[in-house]
């Protein structure tokens, strides 16, 4: 399962919304909570985005399904919260996160990724000045979307595998495997823009 979602053509007003408002939407539903970090503002802000999400008419699977991880990791993060007696930091946190995901997949599932990446690099171009490559940028944002599902995937395989031995509550035999697969996929990705002549100082 793609966590931030993959691009499905609609006709609804967030598909017709220009990029740069839609970039603007996802800073309204993610940062204010953050300074906020309130319950009922996390609460309020994941609710926009459920709604919000549901007005572009995906399919709810791809629009709302969480990936196995982000409920183990979701899991995690209140339990530890609610061990240290602030269930509302546990709520704020977790809230947060989901809201987050549902957040940016309002940009992927109605905007192609191209155009995303290139309303990006349009934006930081004046931030030549001081020595930042918005082409390079770019390219590790969009590096990074495609990474992150990949992860979430390695770490699901994982995890099934440990299953079928009895040794998913070792967290040492969870974390080893997947720690080794994003170091071969990170040198992998590396060596392909070095030999292309990217990200060479």
């Amino acid at each position: 399962m793609n966590l931030f979602g993959l691009y499905v053509p609609g006709r609804t007003r967030l598909h017709r919304l220009g990029v740069g408002w839609k970039y603007l939407l996802l800073l309204a539903l993610t940062v204010p909570v953050l300074a906020v970090a309130h319950p009922l503002a996390s609460l309020a802000a994941l609710a926009a985005s459920v709604l919000l999400l549901a007005t572009a008419r995906t399919p709810p699977r791809l629009a709302f399904a969480l990936p196995s991880a982000v409920w183990i990791l979701l899991a995690v993060l209140a339990a530890y919260h609610l061990f240290v007696g602030r269930p509302d930091t546990a709520v704020v946190v977790t809230a947060n996160l989901v809201t987050a995901i549902y957040a940016s997949r309002l940009l992927t599932l109605t905007t192609p990724g191209p155009v995303l990446v290139d309303a990006l690099v349009r934006f930081l171009r004046p931030l030549r000045l001081v020595g930042v490559d918005p082409e390079v940028v770019g390219l590790a944002v969009a590096v990074m979307v495609r990474s992150v599902p990949l992860l979430l995937d390695t770490f699901d395989q994982v995890r099934q595998a440990a299953q079928a031995r009895g040794r998913e509550r070792n967290l040492f035999a969870l974390i080893t495997p997947v720690v080794v697969r994003a170091v071969g996929q990170a040198q992998a990705v590396g060596a392909a823009l070095a030999a292309r002549g990217l990200g060479e100082s």
